[in-house]
């Protein structure tokens, strides 16, 4: 009997974006991403090359606004897939972490798919935008992320000067928690929780 494969496909529309979402916890870091929003995109081909995903994303957003809608909406779609695509959550680590050099940035991840939603943020900008994405928004991404995924989340910049290097690192970093938490362990028989669920 072959294992169920981990892919979900989530579509969300709202009058401020239309979205549609594949994602494959088991690939091999294929991606096809549209959202308007140039860095977002550089940042989820990344996350999908580092996690192993295979990711298909396309976003249209109202960007006559700004790139708030698009880029925390995104971030609520990505975490509806993961949560989809893991499913049950049995036999998987449940927890990753990865500590990741980006030159001078230097990046802490943390995940637990504990169901809880919590996010753990702590990073300094020093610009308000790279490209046309606003450097508040990555705390407002990885929150919807981490809600929608109903995982707890913490990103912590150990070092770094450069926006681009420390906000790409926490793409990175993340996706390489997230494809630990995600990967299955033979010893682990159902879920990894003395309470039996997650």
């Amino acid at each position: 009997m072959s294992e169920k494969k981990r892919i979900a496909h989530v579509a969300r529309k709202t009058a401020e974006t239309d979205i549609t979402c594949t994602l494959n916890l088991d690939g091999e870091g294929k991606s096809d991403v549209s959202t308007g929003v140039g860095f977002l995109d550089h940042m989820l081909r990344s996350f999908a090359k580092h996690g192993f995903f295979d990711l298909t994303l396309s976003c249209t957003g109202d960007l006559d606004v700004d790139c708030h809608h698009t880029i925390e909406d995104v971030g609520i779609v990505l975490g509806t897939a993961i949560a989809e695509a893991v499913g049950d959550k049995k036999g998987i680590r449940r927890f990753g972490e990865s500590i990741l050099p980006m030159d001078e940035a230097l990046i802490l991840c943390a995940v637990d798919l504990s169901g809880r939603p919590v996010l753990g943020f702590d990073a300094s900008f020093h610009t308000e935008r790279v490209g046309t994405y606003d450097t508040q928004m990555v705390h407002e991404f990885f929150y919807a992320v981490s809600y929608s995924a109903g995982m707890n989340l913490h990103l912590k910049e150990l070092a770094g000067e450069n926006d681009h290097h420390i906000i790409e690192g926490m793409y990175k970093a993340f996706a390489r928690a997230l494809d630990m938490a995600v990967s299955k362990d033979p010893r682990i028989k159902d879920v990894l929780s003395t309470k039996g669920s997650l």
